[in-house]
């Protein structure tokens, strides 16, 4: 073929560029070397195919079987045969005519098939089937093995084998003459150990299964990238076998696992890879992080599968059927398991099935075990404490929740007292939700074409790509979405809370709701005040609640009332009345540890409410929690002062109580319920002198401030570690939990010493030896028979 492509003239070429040319040639010998390694290719596939095609040629068995059967047939014609010299002529003639015929001796007969088969075409095959010659079953019928057919000219052939019958008396005698060697080799004797052996053998053991877990262990730590096999075989050892090491090698590899995915699970959630992600191409760091990720979420699932099987079997009581560990052991199998599980909650609340864990943790918290249950509160309360945005406390609460409704109420107290230990101090309300954080908003187009210059608008273009480019550079959680996270867990909370008051009012779960309501009440809606409120008053009126559970319910209805509820017209007078004659009920006994809940509703009813509390109220109180410190403990005393402290301070006029002349008409009456009317400002604080001469030396410090007026300045003024810190936090600092006294109290010298060290000296010469000879007579007597005088007093 001619090519019509034209040379480019040498005009052409000096205004083509260098660069240009260059890259001409390039693709061109580019385009040569792929077609060349094009054709390379080709002529290989074409090797190839032709290579496979050879190999595969049947080899022909036909051919080869029809070979060596009519080398037989001639053999055996040969031998047979007669000369034709010996035959007759009639006999030969014969034999010609009988050649020249299809019979039966030109038939191939290795066919089942009759001779004219093609001219019978159409034939039946039921006439096939009666024309295949039949044999007697004299012989027992043989189990048959059916294997591939072959198919040749004639159809397929299908083929059997006979299936082999094994002799059953000589599979006796191997029997036999297998249980005689197996007796010869029991009768040789093993060797006994001595505990000595077995216990220094179980060392070994137990050793060398300890360096294996810590081989393994730190080879994981070192490059957990490339080792994430080894996670699989050091799980594998949570089946150990042996009976002597057993338990105690569950439990390394379980706390070892546990510390092993502490340290190397990621600060983020593995989500599983999507099947366009599995197809695209990624670089090798990419797929051997995904390898990594993929096994580590694998093997953490598996671990946990069999922390939860270990739990399972203890609980009902299984044993696996190889028996190596006793249901004894399970026990501690099962503490171990519920205590790896309790770690990875706290330390693991970002990483996946962190979900599965808390719902494997929270019906533990209910356990009939107080061990386990203990462990699983405490490790709800630390999530609690150190969940700083809430998404972990939603999932807990929201579990506890459907528990505490699942069980109909009949849960530990201590489930409920978990919630205690969130960390919620404020929640999204409803008519202020879009004051909350609300969002920078940026100037529009227009306003900045209005309001600013050319310059001016350069410029806060500027600033505002900037503050974008902060605001998605910010780690931290926006406070709108932790506010939201946070109103949900704390609804939760309430309906859990209500669901009680209005159903199980008789529960033992009340005390715990209501020191849950009286710690959130502030935070409760407004719209439940008025309810809420009848609602604990009945319940003290009931009079079925302890001393400690009505405390409560004031506590709670004061700090709705302190909060929110500073809008609502009611009068609490009832639940002012109901402490004031609840008081004397506390003393130096049971009741001196809810001193610390009545120093907290003195607080939010004195203090926060100081405008709503007349004069007279105020007084009563003074006057009475004075008399209850001198019967109470050091510590209740000295949280009681403080408060009266606080009093005198906060309210004009209490200077009176120290006065011994009566302001107005009428006599105190201390035994009256009603603090406006039992006429406290004609009385005085003589319990101050008493608590002067008090053995504690703070309780003193306080008595003498008080007693001149609560000054705080001066001589009488108290120093600033009394002085600036609440009475709860007093009452806490100086407690005797330990059987200690906080300050030491100085012991008291006696006034006399005893100047007689001998008591014989009191007693004349005379009287001693009378005494003497007394005890010694009274020592040979015998011993008395009890039993005697009984008998006579039962008579008589």
């Amino acid at each position: 073929r001619k090519n019509t492509k034209r040379v480019p003239s040498f005009r052409k070429l000096l205004r083509t560029s260098k660069i240009k040319l260059d890259n001409k040639l390039r693709n061109k010998k580019y385009k040569q070397q792929s077609a060349a390694k094009k054709y390379r290719k080709e002529q290989k596939k074409l090797r190839e195919a032709v290579r496979d095609a050879i190999s595969r040629k049947p080899f022909p068995l036909e051919e080869c079987k029809k070979k060596q059967v009519a080398e037989k047939r001639k053999e055996e014609e040969e031998e047979d045969a007669l000369p034709l010299d010996m035959m007759d002529e009639d006999d030969l003639k014969l034999m010609e005519d009988l050649a020249q015929k299809a019979s039966f001796l030109t038939r191939d007969l290795s066919s089942n098939e009759p001779v004219h088969v093609k001219k019978r075409k159409h034939e039946s095959v039921m006439d096939k089937y009666e024309k295949v010659p039949r044999r007697m079953q004299t012989e027992p019928e043989k189990e048959l093995i059916h294997l591939l057919p072959i198919k040749d000219k004639g159809g397929i052939i299908p083929q059997t084998m006979e299936k082999p019958v094994s002799n059953v008396a000589q599979d006796e005698e191997e029997d036999m003459e297998e249980m005689e060697e197996a007796e010869d080799f029991n009768e040789e004797p093993l060797p006994v150990l001595t505990p000595e052996e077995m216990a220094a053998q179980r060392r070994q053991k137990l050793q060398e299964r300890k360096m294996h877990i810590a081989a393994l262990a730190s080879a994981i730590l070192s490059e957990p990238d490339n080792n994430i096999k080894k996670l699989k075989e050091l799980r594998s050892m949570l089946m150990e076998q042996d009976p002597n090491v057993a338990v105690i090698v569950r439990k390394l590899v379980m706390v070892s696992l546990m510390e092993i995915f502490k340290d190397i699970a990621p600060s983020y959630k593995i989500r599983p890879l999507t099947e366009a992600e599995k197809a695209t191409k990624v670089k090798k760091e990419t797929q051997k992080l995904r390898e990594f990720e993929e096994g580590l979420v694998s093997q953490y699932k598996f671990y946990l599968e069999n922390l939860e099987q270990t739990i399972k079997d203890w609980k009902q009581r299984k044993l696996k059927k190889s028996n190596v560990i006793s249901l004894k052991a399970y026990k501690g199998l099962a503490e171990i398991a519920v205590k790896c599980l309790c770690e990875l909650l706290v330390a693991l609340p970002h990483f996946n099935f962190h979900n599965n864990i808390i719902v494997l943790i929270v019906p533990l918290m209910n356990d009939a075990s107080k061990k386990i249950s203990v462990l699983c509160c405490e490790a709800v309360k630390k999530l609690f404490k150190q969940d700083k945005l809430g998404y972990a406390s939603l999932g807990v609460v929201k579990v506890i929740s459907g528990l505490v409704k699942g069980r109909n109420y009949s849960v530990r107290p201590e489930v409920l007292k978990v919630f205690l230990h969130l960390r919620i101090k404020e929640v999204e309300l409803q008519k202020d939700s879009e004051d909350i954080a609300p969002k920078k908003k940026f100037m529009t187009y227009k306003e900045k074409r209005k309001n600013l210059s050319r310059m001016q608008r350069k410029w806060k273009k500027a600033e505002e790509k900037l503050e974008r480019e902060l605001l998605e550079a910010e780690a931290s959680e926006s406070k709108e979405k932790k506010l939201k996270l946070h109103t949900e867990t704390l609804n939760v909370v309430f309906v859990t809370y209500f669901r009680i008051l209005k159903k199980a009012q008789k529960s033992p779960l009340l005390p715990a709701v209501l020191e849950g309501l009286a710690k959130f009440a502030h935070l409760i809606n407004v719209e439940f005040f008025d309810d809420l409120l009848i609602v604990l008053h009945s319940l003290i009126a009931s009079g079925g609640l302890s001393y400690r559970e009505s405390l409560h319910c004031i506590l709670s209805a004061f700090h709705i009332l302190s909060g929110q509820g500073d809008v609502l017209n009611i009068d609490p007078m009832k639940f002012y009345t109901h402490l004031y004659k609840t008081l004397f009920s506390l003393h130096a006994g049971g009741t001196n540890d809810d001193v610390g809940i009545v120093l907290q509703c003195l607080d939010v009813m004195f203090a926060k409410r100081r405008k709503q509390v007349s004069q007279q109220r105020a007084l009563a109180f003074l006057k009475r929690l004075s008399t209850l410190a001198l019967h109470v403990l050091p510590n209740s005393s000295v949280g009681i002062l403080a408060t009266n402290r606080v009093l005198m301070q906060t309210f004009p006029k209490m200077d009176l109580l120290l006065d011994n002349e009566s302001q107005g008409s009428g006599v105190y009456l201390p035994e009256l319920d009603e603090p406006e009317h039992c006429n406290a400002q004609n009385t005085a604080l003589w319990e101050l002198h008493l608590l002067q001469r008090h053995y504690h030396p703070t309780v003193q410090k306080f008595a003498a401030h008080l007693i001149v007026g609560a000054p705080t300045e001066g001589s009488g003024a108290l120093s600033l570690e009394l002085s600036q810190r609440p009475a709860t936090e007093l009452f806490e600092a100086h407690s005797m939990r330990e059987m200690t006294f906080n300050p030491p109290v100085a012991s008291v010298t006696p006034r006399r010493k005893d100047t007689f060290s001998q008591m014989d000296s009191f007693i004349d010469e005379e009287l001693n030896k009378q005494v003497q000879q007394h005890i010694r007579e009274t020592a040979l007597h015998k011993p008395l028979d009890f039993s005697k005088h009984l008998k006579e007093s039962s008579l008589s």
